[in-house]
């Protein structure tokens, strides 16, 4: 048995997506454990594009149970709009997805308290999504959310009455024009309770029981490492905690019942929004890295701010995930560079440092320190064996692996399933384990 923990190791959109498809072949279960539809995790099967924002992407093999964990804030609209899209690709949604009755529910007017809070010219605005992640979770920490049970029991209306009140007093108090019908809200999601009804249970005693008749769990993070809400770039971070230790509390399992964590980082680094970036590319370099690799957000649509390797930043998130294994995805969009900069050190103040700032203001004042690797200027699109990369490339991803302190156990050279590189005899590949489940292709339906 394997129980398997897989998350960014940068600022998200690594590749959690297509590693998380790739593997879930080899679990019986794949449980997302935090965040909410502000994560999209983008998959290509042939012709055909999925982008996940809620439902772990391991829901496209078949016989394997996608899982919304506890830890997962929930907007019922957008959830059943991903089902439906899923459903008409041939996905068995029904026979397949469960989700937590311990999750926590957004609602409109949780939106609408987000872009409150980004567009007060005394805070800093964070460069969220405006999707209500963050009020939902405000909520729930204050002890007065509504989570799924209360929801598909139709239970909630006492609690709604008195988050509605708390929400309207906001709304008057900013001088809202926008008018919030809470009584239509109210319905619509009585509605939503109605269609999700049969999906909602206990899963951590689902998991938990499925753990103990020795079946294979596959935990998805979303983000990334360093937008968790304790250990990321305080306060430009998500709402949850996106690091290794969310998905115990995020699915109800104990950590015992953990074998393994697997970061997933890019050849190089990226992220969106605001918030600090040691090692970005300001130059030309920066614009070619977002063009070769198609940098936008696959939910937002958002450029995304794109760098070069940080060595240090991979060396915090391996400590504070104790990652087995990292996986690089992406190496393909380095190949027409002749000289590659790698961040190798950081300096603050004119000294070295090997600690993470724990304050914004510290981490402005970082000065990355690079040291140049040669480019291999030859196509790796495509690989499947490491011994088919150039030299150059395979001395990058060794540089990789040293300088980190983590073995590369698999490089992704393109986003299809078949682009990948899984090294033989690595630690990655003892996690995986055999194949259990047969591959679903909804592009053929």
């Amino acid at each position: 048995m394997s129980n398997l923990i897989l998350l960014g190791a940068q600022w998200g959109d690594e590749g959690k997506g297509k590693m998380v498809d790739l593997f879930s072949d080899r679990f019986h279960i794949v449980v997302r454990y935090q965040g909410g539809h502000n994560a999209g995790h983008t998959v290509f099967i042939g012709e055909r594009k999925f982008v996940l924002k809620l439902i772990p992407s391991g829901i496209l093999h078949e016989g394997v149970t996608a899982v919304i964990g506890n830890g997962v804030v929930i907007d019922p609209a957008a959830l059943i709009e991903e089902m439906d899209a899923l459903s008409a690709a041939g996905v068995a949604v029904s026979e397949q997805l469960l989700i937590s009755n311990r999750a926590h529910v957004i609602f409109p007017f949780h939106r609408i308290a987000e872009k409150i809070s980004e567009a007060r010219t005394d805070r800093i605005a964070i460069g969220t999504t405006s999707r209500g992640i963050g009020p939902t979770y405000e909520d729930k920490i204050a002890r007065r959310g509504i989570r799924m049970a209360d929801l598909v029991n139709g239970e909630f209306e006492d609690i709604y009455r008195n988050l509605a009140e708390d929400k309207q007093t906001i709304a008057e108090a900013f001088h809202i024009p926008e008018r919030i019908d809470f009584d239509e809200i109210r319905r619509q999601y009585k509605d939503y309770g109605r269609r999700l009804q049969p999906f909602v249970c206990d899963a951590a005693r689902f998991l938990n029981d499925a753990m103990a008749a020795g079946r294979n769990v596959l935990f998805e993070g979303a983000q990334g490492a360093m937008l968790d809400v304790d250990h990321g770039t305080y306060p430009f971070v998500t709402s949850s905690n996106a690091t290794a230790g969310g998905a115990c509390t995020g699915a109800g399992v104990g950590p015992t019942r953990i074998h393994g964590v697997v970061g997933v980082s890019k050849a190089y680094i990226t992220r969106v929004g605001s918030g600090p970036f040691p090692s970005e590319a300001l130059s030309h370099f920066g614009e070619h890295i977002r063009k070769v690799g198609s940098e936008y957000g696959a939910v937002t649509g958002r450029p995304r701010r794109c760098g070069w390797f940080d060595v240090p930043l991979l060396r915090y998130t391996a400590m504070v995930n104790g990652f087995n294994s990292l996986i690089v995805t992406k190496l393909d969009v380095l190949d027409d560079l002749a000289e590659i900069p790698v961040c190798v050190a950081y300096q603050v103040d004119g000294r070295g440092t090997v600690d993470m700032p724990a304050t914004n203001r510290g981490l402005e004042k970082i000065r990355p320190v690079y040291e140049k690797l040669p480019g291999w200027q030859s196509p790796t699109r495509g690989a499947t064996r490491y011994e088919d990369l150039p030299p150059k490339a395979r001395d990058y991803v060794a540089f990789l692996a040293e300088r980190s302190g983590v073995e590369v156990g698999a490089i992704s050279t393109g986003p299809e399933r078949s682009q990948t590189i899984i090294r033989g005899g690595s630690r990655l590949e003892q996690l995986l384990g055999p194949l259990i489940c047969p591959l679903h292709n909804p592009a053929s339906r």
